[in-house]
Parts: C-alpha cells; sequence; structure tokens
C-alpha cells in the first residue's frame, strides 16, 4: 500500500512523503479502515489529499478522507483498538470470483465450539504461541477486547477487537478455531496454548485472503471520521 500511496501524495504535496500506518498488513491481507498519517509544510485544501491523491492510486486503493491533526497524533501510537475480521467460506466447494477476499474450510465446523474457544481468548494474555517467528513487537502481551463469531448461511465471520495485535495473530487465533471447530482439539485447548507459550503447539497460519483490517479507534479529540 505504502509504495502506491507515497508516490501519489508526493505528486500533490510536490516534495516527497514518509508515511506511517495504524497497522501492518501482509501480502494477501487487506484494509478497509487503514488509517495512515504523514507530515508535510505543503497547504493543501483536504479535497486535493482526497481526490488528488486518488487520481494517483491504482484501482485497488482508495483515500475516503483526510483531517488535519497536531504533531503530536500518530498513527499507530495513538490508537486505542484495532478491529480485525476474517471471512471463511465453510463448504466443501472452494471459492471463486471471492477466492481473493475470503478463506475457505472444506469440513463442518462446530460454532458452539467454536465460540466457547473464542471466549478464552478475551482479556490480557501473553500471545507467544500466537505470534510469528519473525514477529519484532518488544512484548507478546496484547488485550483482547472482544472476538466474535457469527454465521450467516455459508460464511462464517469472526470479528476480534484488540489494543493491538502481533504478526499473524489473527490467522493463528483462526486456525486454532477451526482445529477446535473441526473436533481435533476442545475449546479448553487454547487455555493450554496461551499457557505454553510455544508457537509449535498451536494450529498452522491461516491464509491472508480473508483477513481485513476493519476499524482503527482513536480518541475523540482527534476529530477523525468514523
Amino acid at each position: 500500500m505504502q509504495d502506491a500511496l507515497e508516490p501519489a501524495l508526493r505528486e500533490i504535496a510536490g516534495t516527497p512523503i514518509s508515511t506511517t500506518c495504524a497497522g501492518r498488513t501482509d501480502r494477501g491481507v487487506h484494509a478497509r479502515g487503514q488509517v495512515v498519517h504523514f507530515d508535510t509544510e505543503a497547504g493543501r485544501p483536504e479535497s486535493a489529499w482526497v481526490r488528488g491523491v486518488n487520481a494517483h492510486l491504482p484501482d485497488s486503493l482508495a483515500v475516503l478522507w483526510a483531517h488535519e491533526v497536531g504533531g503530536e497524533f500518530h498513527a499507530r501510537y495513538s490508537a486505542r483498538s484495532r478491529t480485525y475480521v476474517y471471512r471463511l467460506l465453510n463448504r466443501a466447494v472452494r471459492p471463486a470470483l471471492d477466492a481473493p477476499y475470503i478463506g475457505w474450510f472444506h469440513l463442518p465446523l462446530d460454532m458452539n465450539a467454536m465460540r466457547a474457544a473464542a471466549a478464552l481468548f478475551v482479556g490480557e494474555h501473553d500471545f507467544s504461541a500466537f505470534r510469528s517467528s519473525e514477529c519484532q513487537a518488544k512484548t507478546p502481551v496484547r488485550t483482547v477486547h472482544s472476538l466474535d463469531i457469527e454465521k450467516r448461511d455459508e460464511v462464517i465471520q469472526i470479528v476480534i477487537r484488540a489494543n493491538a495485535f502481533l504478526h499473524h495473530m489473527v490467522r493463528n487465533i483462526v486456525g486454532t478455531l477451526v482445529y477446535v471447530g473441526k473436533g481435533k482439539h476442545p475449546a479448553a485447548w487454547v487455555t493450554e496454548l496461551l499457557a505454553s507459550k510455544e508457537r509449535s503447539k498451536a494450529a498452522p497460519t491461516f491464509g491472508p485472503e480473508g483477513l481485513c483490517l476493519d476499524k482503527v479507534e482513536y480518541e475523540a479529540k482527534w476529530g477523525l471520521p468514523q
């Protein structure tokens, strides 16, 4: 994203622009509510930072709004929480047109077992068993505010809100929920994994296609659009 956004911003600002994102997204992961900040001395109307920048962006990327904030604002460190949504197609046949935007699992999944497991992730925990070996976070401790699972027809939607996330944390949680849902482990396995702090004991990392950064929340004092 930044590889496309920064050159587009440069076209409007007339000088190089360096951006900072609220949350990182791996290749194949999507973002509906990404927030980005940058510093510039270029005086432009907010419309220029939206329509003008969009004129230089690929079709897969669009700026929705722009808002001037004080120098103490930081897209990443000022965020109070982040919400990710994972969409999972649960049927015997793989997806087609929707394949780039949805995960897939072919066996029936037990929603009650998955919801029981999901509840065990809520709260402050050491998520070492759910972080990538490439994760550079200083601490594996994160607070999950909520983890909800809904199913409509053949699509399962997993919504997780936390103060922050580790590298691959959501996809590793999804993989674990799927293992519980298919009956490989009971819901209480989540407690064992959290206590173990060992990534090798948890389920494999689920694919990136169904994952989307849905929302980033900030204090009202910043006046950002919701």
